[in-house]
């Protein structure tokens, strides 16, 4: 029995006139490199005035028993209790244009119906894009620019973007499907995956975040105050580097995926392989090199 949408959340009423709204959608629970998404979404909901607009039903979409929400044990009694919360909000970006953000757990169950609910709030508010957040962790060097793996319901909206990957099946995710089936529905949809050094995908890497914001300004012309998240960027980078300096044999693991992403970019690594005899390791090798020398580092200094 197929189960109404609308009745998987909840529109606040006397809703001010929004124009045609970007909607970006940043659900947890995917894949989420260097805590990218979460930052760049936890920075949005503190500095662009937040309101929630729309509620949904976390009750038919959770798992409970899989992502246990914490409570918490004071002395003799329960105080507290980190309720989940799937929401719509509105918020402004720097210049005063009203946006709108999804944040919230991914649902665990009725993708389909909670992505058709979705799509209703899309056509109820007159939403112009929906733009999807993630990050990945990929073998590249930190010190080289960040890459963005872009896609949408049209070519022609990411035509511009550079292209990192052909034809391959990934798992899915709630946010994937709801750009999918708003593009099939004739609603513009896009996304942007972050690459981040799988070596520091652990970590808070806050560039990453600022990437994925830039994207979003790019495709759809929002202006948003990034200082903060500047200030922590330049810190994070600041003591990765000084991790690595720190030893000669991490040094050359970075050098040497600086090299794999430079010839890469150039379109010549086959030939760069060659030259030097087959003898360079792969990136996925050279990462895990580094990312277990990071990690001991962390352990020692604890």
């Amino acid at each position: 029995m197929s189960l109404d949408p609308s009745e998987l959340y909840r529109l606040e009423p006397d809703l001010p006139e929004l124009g045609s709204p970007v909607l970006v959608q940043a659900l947890d629970g995917f894949v989420d490199a260097g805590s990218a998404r979460r930052l760049a979404r936890e920075h949005l909901l503190s500095t662009s005035g937040s309101r929630v607009i729309a509620t949904f039903d976390v009750d038919a979409l959770l798992d409970y028993r899989a992502r246990r929400p914490l409570m918490t044990f004071d002395i003799d009694h329960w105080a507290d209790y980190a309720e989940p919360v799937l929401a719509l909000h509105l918020l402004h970006d720097d210049e005063g244009t009203a946006f709108l953000l999804l944040a919230g757990p991914e649902p665990d169950f009725q993708w389909e119906r909670f992505v058709a609910a979705v799509g209703q709030l899309v056509e109820r508010l007159g939403v112009s894009l929906t733009v999807g957040l993630n990050a990945i962790p990929m073998a590249v060097p930190h010190t080289r620019p960040l890459g963005i793996i872009s896609h949408a319901s049209r070519s022609e909206l990411v035509a511009a973007d550079e292209r990192w990957v052909g034809t391959v099946q990934v798992p899915s995710s709630a946010g994937h499907l709801l750009e999918y089936r708003l593009g099939q529905a004739g609603h513009d949809a896009a996304g942007f995956s972050v690459a981040v050094p799988h070596y520091l995908s652990e970590a808070t890497y806050p560039a990453a975040a600022l990437a994925l914001l830039s994207s979003v300004e790019g495709i759809t012309g929002l202006s948003f105050a990034t200082g903060p998240l500047e200030d922590s960027a330049l810190e994070v980078r600041t003591q990765v580097d000084a991790q690595v300096e720190g030893a000669e044999e991490v040094t050359a693991v970075v050098r040497a995926l600086e090299v794999q992403y430079d010839a890469y970019l150039a379109g010549a690594q086959r030939s760069l392989l060659a030259e030097m005899g087959g003898s360079l390791p792969t990136a996925d090798e050279l990462g895990d090199e580094l990312e277990r020398y990071l990690a001991q580092q962390s352990e020692d200094g604890a």
